[in-house]
């Protein structure tokens, strides 16, 4: 599973969820991705999931980049506690997502078979998601 090697602070606050992505929002290094178009918290095992999802689809073939990071870890209190005491245990880790992020892309299969791909993908996830293609340097936008 993914997960930091380290961290500088254990436990984090939860944070907010507003606007766009920042960055990586458009196809780098494959020739077609999946785009976020909600934004929403990505656990390892999701990320894990899809890739599997994916790999599994392209029989082995062509190459597949994962561009997020589960960085945030998110805790969670045992059953049956009562409230207070402080935070919670570290559960699990999770990618912060937002709108227009790039998650994962693919290069070396027709587009036919990376759009059924990353549609299986995108069942595994918990964020509304689209494919898009790679955008030609000095041309026009061709998403789908």
């Amino acid at each position: 599973m993914l997960m930091p090697k380290r961290v500088k602070h254990r436990r984090v606050f939860r944070g907010k969820m507003r606007g766009t992505t920042k960055g990586g929002a458009t196809v780098q290094f494959g020739e077609y991705g999946l785009q976020a178009t909600d934004s929403g918290w990505i656990t390892n095992r999701q990320i894990e999931s899809a890739r599997i999802a994916m790999t599994r689809y392209m029989k082995r073939g062509g190459k597949v980049w994962i561009n997020i990071f589960p960085h945030k870890p998110y805790t969670k209190k045992p059953l049956e506690v009562r409230m207070g005491s402080g935070k919670g245990a570290v559960e699990g880790w999770v990618a912060v997502v937002k709108p227009g992020r790039v998650m994962f892309e693919i290069a070396g299969v027709s587009e036919e078979v990376a759009r059924e791909a990353l549609r299986l993908a995108s069942h595994k996830l918990p964020v509304k998601s689209k494919f898009v293609k790679r955008e030609e340097i000095g041309g026009e936008s061709n998403e789908s």
